[in-house]
């Protein structure tokens, strides 16, 4: 099986040492500390892929893809894995014979959580969550959503509503957007973004979005769900 995984798509990654850790390949998930996949075949794993770009596109084409299988019931370009934030999600590229989520027919955009099994022909990409790996078992995790008013939680699913519920990738909702949604004025939506800032500890980062990276934790720590938002 043929991997590349950056998008210097003449790269092999059957070099070792310097040149697969450039490629974004670990030999151990021990060593991970942020999100990865196992790549599982006929022979068992064959390498680990740190996930360091914000959209991977899987399939068999080594032109088109950075991710690349070398399986005939791969299409040339058949799905990819997208992060939002923290959060990272599988969907279909429209390929000829589907992608799978623990055995399950995908479509549209899923969430990956820690040991999910995504099937692309015979081979098996399973997603490893870094921080999931190198914390210790003993250690208590801290999931819980701090607490909310009323208000906060409805401009919360608002937020994340374009995420959870569209079939196609997308960002977290624009202010604008959740105003008009509630029926609120701008500046109350702000107010209230900023309230959830400090409860969920997000603080000023240059270059960062506090208002994406709050989606992506509520999503995260399971504050708001698809049942939820009914979708």
């Amino acid at each position: 099986m043929t991997l590349v995984t950056t998008s210097d798509h003449h790269s092999d990654h059957r070099t070792s040492g310097v040149a697969e850790r450039a490629l974004g390949l670990v030999t151990s998930t021990r060593l991970l500390t942020r999100p990865a996949v196992e790549v599982w075949g006929a022979r068992g794993r064959e390498c680990v892929i740190a996930l360091e770009e914000a959209s991977y596109v899987v399939g068999s084409d080594p032109e088109s893809t950075h991710i690349t299988l070398d399986d005939p019931q791969v299409s040339r370009v058949h799905a990819a894995l997208d992060s939002i934030g923290l959060v990272w999600f599988v969907r279909d590229l429209g390929s000829r014979n589907g992608t799978f989520l623990n055995r399950e027919r995908v479509t549209g955009q899923h969430r990956l959580r820690h040991n999910d099994s995504i099937g692309i022909g015979k081979v098996e990409l399973r997603y490893v969550d870094g921080e999931e790996v190198v914390r210790p078992h003993t250690t208590p995790i801290d999931n819980d959503c701090p607490p909310l008013t009323r208000m906060e939680r409805a401009v919360l699913a608002e937020l994340c509503r374009p995420i959870l519920c569209l079939d196609i990738i997308r960002e977290a909702a624009e202010v604008n957007e959740i105003a008009r949604r509630l029926f609120i004025g701008r500046n109350a939506v702000q107010a209230h973004l900023t309230n959830m800032y400090d409860k969920f500890e997000l603080h000023k980062q240059e270059g960062m979005s506090r208002r994406k990276l709050l989606a992506a934790l509520a999503i995260q720590r399971g504050c708001v769900t698809r049942r939820d938002l009914g979708c």
